[in-house]
């Protein structure tokens, strides 16, 4: 079996270099001016959770307050946004925007999206916006070391039991692109809101996705230009797919890794920093495109994986099955899926750099985990 690459073989990769102490005191303060007098919140922090994600910050909480004379412990999450000398992945974080897309789909929907609580906005008190959501129990496939590598719970399951997660985790876009009037409801999520142009949601979006690449080798300490991102932006900018259906709410990073399940159904769905408006086969492509870049990785080790699990056609066809919406090709958005995770691992390598945990790549590409899928991709469509 090959070796398994520094990056990826390191478990713990540092977000933040916030004080935590300082965190606590100054999360105790707010929650005393927020909730109603005579609460006297005492906020206890808990590890924060490694395995998965590495965009905001995630702070574990309990909140003991009094409610009605009695003395009440709820458990919390923080969802912060990272400060800008901590290398952030994305160039901006409207956290209010996540905030709200997780309000109207919970109240929309019976999609399990965790309850927000308050919205900090300002910065003025962790130094950056956050809000407060309701902590889920359940399990997550863990993306390090990835779930195709095995020994995890989702990789030991069933076969049957692996299609019951597969198809509720479907499921749970077909509910959400489901929500009437999209561009109406979640039109503060349009990139036109954020100041990109285009004639429809997908040119917008692409615009959105340009101008992150720039920002990933333009930022302080950021990475050396890459072509084949540059390849792949340039094909699909001058291969826009038809746009004739109305826009969807679009969740964005609609990966298993994202949720949390319990007997292989979803429980809670997470982490809407890349939630826009645009069309349905962008979460479809990127669901199945997720397991394609886990999959290539263990492949490219020598193991096995999950090659049968999230399969492109089975997924069509079930999201046909569930939704009514027969969704067009994937080919565009599975490549615009390829040019967006090369982001990711731009910024998350300069991030490891920043923190000392890896050397700097004399390769900005060598830190794709997905490249030799990204060159097929590109190969494919003759980009």
């Amino acid at each position: 079996m090959s070796e398994l690459p520094a990056e990826m073989a390191e478990m713990t990769l540092q977000r933040s270099s916030r004080d935590q102490g300082a965190v606590h005191d100054r999360l105790e303060e707010w929650l005393a001016g927020v909730l109603p007098a005579g609460a006297e919140p005492v906020v206890t922090l808990h590890a924060g959770v490694d395995s998965n994600g590495m965009s905001s910050e995630t702070v574990v909480l309990d909140l003991t307050h009094t409610v009605d004379d009695e003395r009440v412990t709820e458990e919390l999450i923080a969802r912060v946004a990272p400060a800008p000398e901590d290398l952030p992945v994305f160039q901006e974080y409207r956290l209010g925007d996540q905030y709200d897309a997780m309000r109207l789909a919970s109240e929309l929907t019976d999609v399990p999206v965790p309850t927000v609580r308050w919205m900090e906005p300002t910065g003025e008190v962790l130094g950056t916006p956050f809000f407060l959501m309701d902590r889920i129990a359940g399990v997550v496939p863990p993306d390090v070391l990835p779930y195709t590598f095995g020994d995890n719970w989702l990789f030991d399951a069933s076969p049957e039991e692996q299609a019951r997660l597969q198809r509720a985790s479907i499921e749970v876009l077909a509910r959400l692109h489901a929500i009437p009037d999209a561009a109406a409801t979640f039109a503060f999520l349009d990139p036109a809101e954020a100041g990109y142009d285009g004639a429809t949601p997908l040119a917008r979006n692409i615009a959105k996705t340009r101008a992150w690449y720039d920002y990933a080798v333009n930022a302080p300490e950021g990475s050396p230009r890459s072509p084949l991102v540059e390849r792949g932006l340039a094909w699909l900018e001058a291969n826009l797919p038809d746009e004739s259906a109305d826009p969807v709410l679009v969740w964005g990073d609609a990966r298993i890794g994202n949720a949390m399940y319990d007997d292989f159904r979803p429980v809670a769905v997470l982490d809407w920093e890349m939630a826009t408006l645009g069309t349905r086969e962008m979460d479809l492509a990127w669901m199945v495109f997720a397991h394609r870049v886990f999959q290539e990785i263990a492949t490219m080790l020598g193991l096995p994986g999950m090659p049968d699990f999230l399969d492109e056609d089975a997924a069509r066809a079930t999201y046909a099955e569930l939704s009514g919406v027969e969704v067009g090709d994937l080919t565009w958005h599975q490549l615009h899926a390829a040019v967006l995770w090369a982001c990711v691992f731009m910024r998350t390598s300069a991030r490891q750099v920043h923190f000392g945990e890896i050397e700097r790549p004399e390769d900005p590409e060598s830190v794709f985990h997905h490249r030799p899928l990204f060159e097929r991709l590109l190969e494919e469509v003759g980009a």
